[in-house]
């Protein structure tokens, strides 16, 4: 693509409110699926001040007190009671629960049996909807620059407040980068955006000089900062309060954080808090693995695929494929490749990147793309794709 352009995109520390929903509601599917595999979770959370929601619909074998699960949850981001001027903590929140069992019409809808009016006794999707995977050969994770590189910031941070390299971080922050490109091609960074809580202990002055030498410049490519590179750091001069004490926070509200930070298409449903009967999280993460297989197979150098889905109904009513004049065959060989090596219905999915784990936590924070060790980062049939392509 010879594209010139600048283009930006952000992220969202684990202390972010709507970070802070999402985590919640993956730590209770998590404990859902650790003794019950078969669960059906739709947890939604909003938090604000000192106060956590949680409502939806779970239907589980799966013993355990909600309310812990959500103070460890809460505990783990790091807003904990030692700073007593907070007023979102894990000891303290008052929390009320308005989760009940999943509709009967939607559950016959997904299970695979039988039902009145139903067309076919499969597993069918959760919910009709459209979803998008994507990869291109830009980082070594197979993702957009601007998104990996506003997570690596983020991530360092949280590290560095962790580690108590300094007493004033807390945890809400926010990250964005401008990379701009010419040819198609990334020439330089242009700006980089970093607002991060502090104890009022610290001054702006050294807030800035220590985001940028200690986190900045500690991860991101030196080769693409320079002298014109612009830093704006806690641009508003001051940040102390945060979080859900500062905010609302609600599940589902950084879709685009989640996923391509604007540069790849995204379908609309969020994932934290839903179970992998959900094609909007399910199918979601099964096109990213199959994009990414297809750069890693180069067949393309970059990839975005879209599926679709009708609620009940297991097989995709549509497959698309775009390489963006990138493909080193046409784009209808690619996906009659695509259909001989992956299966797209959703009891499929589930089996093929083995879902019904409690694995999810993992996936909520920095993106849920991009991360080592998640099934749908493998490339793992690279060779089944090639063979295809070829026979």
């Amino acid at each position: 693509m010879g594209l010139t352009m600048k283009f930006s995109s952000e992220s969202v520390g684990e202390g972010h409110p709507d970070k802070v929903a999402d985590y919640i509601s993956d730590s209770i599917l998590d404990a859902c699926l650790e003794q019950d595999p078969k669960s059906r979770v739709a947890c939604e959370t909003l938090v604000k001040s000192n106060m956590v929601t949680v409502a939806g619909e779970i239907t589980t074998e799966a013993k355990f007190d909600y309310n812990a699960v959500i103070r460890e949850a809460i505990r783990d981001i790091g807003y904990i009671s030692q700073d007593d001027d907070e007023v979102f903590h894990a000891d303290d929140v008052f929390i009320n629960n308005y989760l009940t069992r999943q509709s009967p019409d939607i559950a016959q809808g997904v299970n695979a049996a039988s039902a009145e009016g139903k067309d076919t006794d499969e597993q069918g999707a959760g919910d009709q909807g459209i979803m998008f995977g994507y990869a291109c050969d830009e980082t070594p994770e197979m993702m957009p620059a601007a998104i990996m590189f506003a997570h690596r910031i983020l991530r360092k941070l949280a590290e560095l407040r962790k580690a108590k390299a300094v007493d004033w971080l807390r945890p809400d922050a926010k990250s964005q980068v401008a990379i701009s490109y010419e040819d198609g091609k990334i020439t330089h960074i242009d700006n980089v955006v970093v607002s991060t809580q502090h104890r009022d202990t610290v001054n702006h002055d050294q807030i800035k000089d220590y985001i940028i030498e200690e986190v900045i410049k500690k991860v991101l490519p030196a080769e693409l900062l320079g002298d014109n590179t612009e830093y704006f750091i806690n641009p508003t001069g001051n940040f102390v309060i945060g979080g859900p004490a500062g905010d609302a926070g609600l599940t589902g509200r950084k879709i685009i954080v989640d996923t391509y930070g604007g540069w790849g298409r995204h379908g609309g449903g969020a994932f934290s808090g839903k179970d992998p009967s959900k094609v909007d999280r399910s199918a979601a993460y099964m096109c990213r693995w199959v994009a990414k297989n297809v750069v890693a197979a180069g067949l393309a150098e970059i990839c975005e695929l879209q599926v679709a889905y009708a609620i009940g109904y297991p097989n995709p009513t549509s497959i698309h494929i775009e390489t963006f004049d990138t493909g080193k065959h046409p784009d209808a060989d690619i996906i009659e490749a695509i259909k001989k090596v992956f299966r797209f219905k959703p009891a499929e999915i589930i089996s093929q990147l083995d879902l019904l784990r409690p694995i999810y936590r993992e996936s909520t924070h920095y993106g849920h793309f991009g991360k080592a060790g998640m099934p749908w980062e493998e490339v793992n049939k690279v060779d089944a794709l090639k063979a295809a392509i070829n026979g």
